[in-house]
């Protein structure tokens, strides 16, 4: 890139090839339109400027810059950016100053390679910004942005980030949800109102990430062989239907002696973590039955609140393997207050959030 400040009474002697295919460095003000900065200039453009200058319609030098070998326009680097980090969950939006908006094709949970991002950024002058790795997203939501700096650039700077997001490829993207089919379980006493709001609230979970929600079934937890019996081939029914999401309700995290685990033990499940890093909702727990998730809370009341369980639904939904080390990451970031709601998913937003 060659640069030069140039006396307005100097620009007039510039003939129009001289001038095309330079950038303005600077935005420059006439009468009634504003040339912004890193704005090609063409032909035409070039009369325009040179006129503007002769009537002393300019008031400041012109900052320049005419592209050598191997330079970039901001636009073409900052598209060629975005192109190389996102991946088929995003959509591009046409770069405006250097910026190439990135929109979820879908509503999903978005996916950030967090590291391969740190290692594209520290690639001066590139610039790649996101929301934040396993956020719930919707549909046309601007989830990242791709920038660069310089109104021209080398191309090997671009080429040497394409190298760093096509080892990772995607760096970002958007997985959608999937059309799960899930079954509600109350394992606690619960009257007639109480089933009503779990079994709603379990309902409009499921259906507003894309699942298809069958029943609730009501089972009261009892201490006795043929309650855990009846329990043990309860999960079993469900799961040899064909059930991969099962929403438990009244089990608590911290009580190994509940019926309910000896019924999932004797069927042949396990759990794969008691309670999460986060709060409201750290006594929740994850299981694993046959290939079928478990889900619960240790009160049915709390699926109709926001809750660590409204992070965790939307990465089942994507069909992401939750593991107890993912379920470790909920750690940063893990204090829910009403501050964080941006993370939940859009019906759970509006939530009332369960006492302290």
């Amino acid at each position: 890139m060659h640069s030069r400040r140039i006396p307005l009474a100097a620009f007039a002697a510039l003939s129009a090839a001289d001038l095309t295919g330079a950038i303005l460095l600077a935005p420059v003000q006439l009468a009634g339109r504003t040339l912004l900065k890193g704005s090609r200039i063409d032909g035409p453009l070039a009369a325009l400027l040179a006129m503007a200058a002769r009537r002393g319609e300019i008031a400041f030098p012109l900052r320049i810059a005419w592209p050598e070998a191997g330079d970039l326009h901001e636009d073409q680097a900052a598209s060629r950016l975005a192109e190389a980090v996102g991946g088929p969950g995003l959509s591009f939006r046409a770069p405006r100053q250097s910026r190439v908006d990135l929109l979820a094709r879908w509503n999903g949970v978005l996916r950030v390679d967090v590291a391969a991002l740190s290692s594209l950024n520290r690639i001066d002058p590139l610039e790649v910004f996101t929301l934040f790795h396993g956020q719930a997203v919707r549909a046309g939501e601007v989830v990242a942005s791709a920038k660069v700096a310089p109104h021209l650039l080398p191309e090997r700077l671009v080429i040497e980030g394409e190298a760093v997001a096509r080892a990772a490829h995607p760096i970002v993207d958007v997985l959608p949800y999937l059309p799960l089919d899930v079954v509600a379980i109350a394992a606690e006493p619960l009257e007639s109102p109480g089933l009503a709001r779990f079994d709603a609230a379990a309902r409009a979970k499921t259906t507003a990430l894309g699942g298809r929600f069958q029943e609730t079934i009501h089972i009261a937890e009892e201490e006795n062989e043929r309650a855990t019996a009846e329990l043990r081939d309860t999960l079993t029914r469900v799961v040899e239907r064909g059930v991969r999401l099962l929403l438990i309700g009244g089990v608590s995290a911290g009580d190994p002696l509940a019926p309910f685990y000896a019924a999932l033990d004797a069927a042949g499940g396990r759990v794969l973590r008691h309670g999460v890093p986060a709060h409201p909702g750290s006594m929740i727990w994850l299981a694993e039955l046959h290939g079928a998730t478990l889900l619960g809370l240790p009160q049915c009341g709390m699926f109709s609140m926001a809750t660590a369980a409204d992070l965790v639904l939307p990465r089942l939904f994507i069909g992401e393997p939750v593991t107890a080390d993912s379920l470790a990451d909920l750690g940063h970031g893990g204090l829910l207050g009403p501050e964080m709601r941006f993370r939940f998913p859009a019906y759970a937003r509006d939530l009332a959030t369960p006492d302290a």
